[in-house]
Formats: C-alpha cells, sequence, structure tokens
C-alpha cells in the first residue's frame, strides 16, 4: 500500500482548498493510505472527510508529530503549506516530497508595483493540482468537498424560523482574517437595510460586539456570533440562498456546496487566486478594480494604511435589496 503525507497546516479556506488534492488522491491511486496534517484548531474542518484515512493534528509545534509521522514510513509528502515548520517536518521525514509553490515573489511585485500580470491566471486550487500531477494525479472537475457530522448539523428554518417549511434567507459573514479584509459596520448596516430576505449573521466570537450593535438597529436579525461551531455554521452556509462574504474561510465552504456567493473584497484581490472555485453564474465579486492603492498586501492589516478605507467603504451594496 502506498501512503501519502498531505500537509496544510492553516486556516479554515486554505485547509477547504485542498480538499479536491485530499479527494483525487484518494480516488485516482488505487490502494493508496492519505494521510493529513493540520492545526489542532482546525481539526473540524476535515475531520469528517472520508477520503482522508488518517488525521494528525498538532497544537504549537509541528515537532509535536515528529515521532509518530517517522513511524508511518510514508512514500511520499505532499507539502501545500511550505513554511519554515513543513519545511523542518520533511527534513526530519526524509521522505520524496513535493512542494506548492506559494509565488510570494509575484504577489510582492502586485503589491509593491501593482503588476498584477506577474500574477498566474490560475485559482489556487489548480496550482496545488499542479504539485500532484507527477503522481498522475489529474483534477476531476468537482470541486470542493466540505463534510459535516449529522449531530452539527442544523435546521435553519426550524431553529430560527420557527416552521417546518423550507426559508429562503441570506447569510451575512462578519468575520475576517484581517480588518482590512473585514466588510467594515456601516457597510453591513447598508446591507442589512437593503435585504428583503431574512438575515443569519455568522462569525466567531470576536464578531459578537458588532453583531450585538447591528442587532440593536435590525432587531430581526438572527445573530449566531460566538455561539456556533465551525460546523454548525457551515450547515447554516449550505442552507442559505445567497451568502455575503468577505475574504474568509466561509466562502470556500460556501463554493464547496456551491451556493449564491457575493464576495466582497478590500485590500486583497481575487487575481491572487482565492476567488470562490467554480462559481455559479449567480455569484458576484464586489470590488474597486480602479483603486490605485490595492493590492496593499497579500494578506492584511490592523488598520488601512491610507486611512481612507475606500476599498471597502466605496463599493456600493443597493443591488442586495434585489436578491431573491
Amino acid at each position: 500500500m502506498k501512503k501519502i503525507l498531505i500537509l496544510r497546516f492553516s486556516s479554515i479556506g486554505d485547509v477547504v482548498l485542498t480538499t479536491p488534492v485530499i479527494r483525487c488522491i484518494k480516488q485516482q491511486l488505487p490502494g493508496v493510505e492519505v494521510s493529513f496534517v493540520t492545526k489542532e484548531s482546525f481539526r473540524t474542518v476535515v475531520a469528517s472527510n472520508p477520503y482522508i484515512d488518517k488525521l494528525y493534528t498538532f497544537k504549537k509545534e509541528v515537532s509535536e508529530l515528529f515521532d509518530v509521522l517517522a513511524s508511518e514510513k510514508y512514500d511520499c509528502l505532499i507539502d501545500l503549506h511550505k513554511n519554515l515548520r513543513s519545511l523542518r517536518l520533511k527534513r526530519h521525514l526524509k521522505t520524496k516530497n513535493y512542494s506548492f509553490d506559494k509565488i510570494n515573489f509575484q504577489k510582492f511585485l502586485a503589491v509593491n508595483f501593482k503588476a498584477l500580470n506577474s500574477l498566474p491566471k490560475k485559482h489556487i486550487v489548480q496550482r496545488y493540482l499542479e504539485t500532484v500531477a507527477p503522481l498522475g494525479v489529474k483534477d476531476d472537475g468537482k470541486g470542493l468537498d466540505y463534510f459535516i457530522e449529522s449531530s452539527e448539523e442544523i435546521n435553519a428554518s426550524l431553529d430560527y424560523f420557527k416552521t417546518n417549511q423550507p426559508v429562503k434567507f441570506l447569510a451575512l459573514v462578519l468575520g475576517g482574517s484581517y480588518v482590512t479584509k473585514k466588510i467594515p459596520l456601516s457597510k453591513l448596516k447598508e446591507i442589512c437595510y437593503q435585504s428583503s430576505l431574512p438575515i443569519i449573521l455568522l462569525g466567531g466570537k470576536e464578531d459578537k460586539v458588532i453583531a450585538d450593535e447591528l442587532q440593536k438597529e435590525f432587531p430581526s436579525l438572527y445573530n449566531t456570533c460566538g455561539s456556533l461551531s465551525i460546523n454548525q455554521s457551515a450547515s447554516l452556509v449550505k442552507q442559505c440562498e445567497w451568502i455575503i462574504t468577505s475574504d474568509t474561510g466561509m466562502m470556500h465552504i460556501a463554493s464547496a456546496f456551491q451556493k449564491k456567493i457575493i464576495s466582497v473584497w478590500g485590500n486583497t484581490i481575487p487575481e491572487f487566486g482565492m476567488s470562490p472555485y467554480l462559481p455559479l453564474l449567480e455569484n458576484k465579486i464586489l470590488e474597486l478594480k480602479d483603486l490605485k492603492c490595492r493590492p496593499c498586501s497579500k494578506l492584511g492589516f490592523s488598520n488601512c494604511p491610507a486611512g481612507h478605507f475606500n476599498c471597502m467603504q466605496k463599493i456600493d451594496f443597493s443591488f442586495v435589496s434585489e436578491l431573491q
């Protein structure tokens, strides 16, 4: 039996984006055993994935897994993270490996010189799959995967709208890994004011203050921020009619469920290869393409470096009133 180890340590969206690689390896290589390594905090994102035979997680340092992974004697390692931690693991295991190109230099050119033509015209999923092409693995065209245990499924219609009938609703994601990637409060209010669909707010504990403020102004909102697990939130995404989200993990989970997505882009850009994968025709990408300061970072900041945050503040959400 051939044994393959796949690495992607973080974060929610990045882990979800590796799922086509996991599935294609498992289905296309006869008799292969697939192991996956990620941080403990992201275990639930892939814990129910049927294409993973063994899931390993670490809390602080990947060295916590050195001994157990060395004992597995892998035939090859697929590094889809490519940082110092994954380098240390590769050196320890001393096995044949294939490493993903993070195109950091091209991103540097795009951020500092606005040389967007330096970026490959490929989604990150396609580049992940190119990493395993030498193994004979090909894209099956089936998109992303996301699996939820039945114990974490939520019945949105019954639990929130108190009806057994399906209810169309808008999922509004408040979170984001950086402030400059989040939809600002003024724009969240604009969305809530415009929407004719009922809204369920999604976010973590860190988003609860903003969610509570929104709910005070719009009492009909359903506020789940800080009260649900990742998979419970994903269950609501699975049932929504539309989702409005910035560049977040929930955006990629929505892609896995082939939902109608409105993705909102602040300081980052879709050209980095992280836009919704295999989008539906109804999907919208909202961004200010003619803003000279975009992209200002490949990741994000705690505040707008220019002080105006126009990349988000000038986006028009009036079309939300037309969503059905």
